[in-house]
């Protein structure tokens, strides 16, 4: 079939109007690494309207753009490494270490970045600040999830558990106990010492005598002394002023009891049986007073608390007839100075 000039070159303008009104190809490829067909970077021609494949590169603004999503996955936005289509974090700071998501590592999953963590070891489910290091409210160095009293006061000294110590166990620390040395299972105040119910400086537990009147001086049973305290158990051989052996756990009850009521002065009187003359009893009886202060003052007593004193054998409290009326009236007084 044969065709007109004048009808051809109809056919032919027709066709170049269709083809500049339409490109009859596309180079957008999504799955590309450059969004365009495979060589379009090289000839630049396909997807140019009445181009051949060798002719002249299609003008810049004539060739197709790639699709936007094609275009993002092709770009690296933060310049991790990884391509925007990938990158979970695209805001990355430049020159961090990423991972393959294109994300800070964070090795202990506390939410900070290795980058910025300060306690890189942090326990799994630990509550953390902006430094990646566990919250210590209190600020004594041990964090809250281990922490038995989160509420110490700033400076004080704690243990592992982060409370403050109680060396003696009585419920008051150490920090506010006057009297760190109580014994275990003891009741005890705010101060942490024991309780005396009827303020005669021996506490409860061990007073026998717990209702003393007010004011007066106690022994170390926690019960009112006599004027004169008579030393059952103290006495001396015949014509002696050395102490008997048995006289010394006597004595020691004496320490105990000075020593509980400090502001006391005594008398130590020595007293002698009938035998030998006046002279020489009022002698024996003062050596005897000085056996017992001098036992006293080596147990801690100061000796500026102590006066001895004779009465020879001018005050028998037994008969001086008889052996054992004898072996009583050659004792140790004590006697109430103030």
């Amino acid at each position: 079939m044969r065709f007109k000039p004048l009808s051809l070159l109809v056919l032919l303008t027709m066709g170049g109007v269709a083809q500049a009104a339409e490109r009859y190809y596309d180079p957008s490829n999504a799955a590309s690494n450059t969004g365009k067909t495979t060589g379009y970077e090289l000839y630049k021609t396909i997807g140019c309207p009445g181009r051949g494949l060798l002719d002249a590169p299609c003008p810049g603004d004539v060739a197709a753009k790639p699709a936007p999503a094609a275009a993002s996955r092709a770009m690296d936005s933060d310049g991790d490494g990884v391509l925007d289509g990938q990158d979970r974090c695209p805001d990355t700071p430049r020159g961090a270490r990423v991972d393959a998501t294109g994300c800070e590592p964070d090795s202990d999953g506390d939410g900070v970045v290795d980058r910025l963590d300060q306690c890189p070891d942090t326990p799994a489910g630990r509550k953390v600040d902006a430094h990646g290091c566990e919250l210590d409210s209190d600020g004594d160095g041990v964090v809250d999830a281990l922490d038995k009293c989160p509420d110490s006061p700033a400076g004080a000294r704690v243990d592992a558990n982060g409370c403050e110590p109680d060396s003696d166990g009585d419920g008051v620390v150490d920090r506010l106990d006057q009297c760190p040395d109580t014994p275990a299972g003891r009741k005890v105040d705010a101060r942490g010492c024991e309780l005396d119910g009827d303020g005669d400086g021996v506490v409860d537990a061990l007073d026998e005598c717990p209702a003393t009147p007010a004011g007066d001086k106690v022994d170390a049973r926690g019960c009112s002394l006599p004027k004169v305290i008579v030393l059952p158990g103290v006495h001396f051989d015949n014509d002696q002023d050395a102490l008997r052996p048995d006289a010394v756990a006597i004595l020691n009850e004496v320490v105990a009891t000075l020593k509980a009521n400090p502001r006391v002065k005594v008398e130590i009187a020595g007293h002698t049986d009938s035998r030998n003359t006046d002279w020489y009893n009022l002698g024996l009886g003062e050596r005897r007073a000085r056996s017992v202060l001098h036992y006293l003052t080596s147990q801690g007593i100061d000796a500026a608390r102590l006066t001895a004193k004779s009465y020879g054998e001018s005050m028998p409290i037994a008969d001086n007839e008889t052996e054992a009326g004898r072996m009583r009236n050659r004792r140790v007084e004590l006697k109430l100075l103030n």
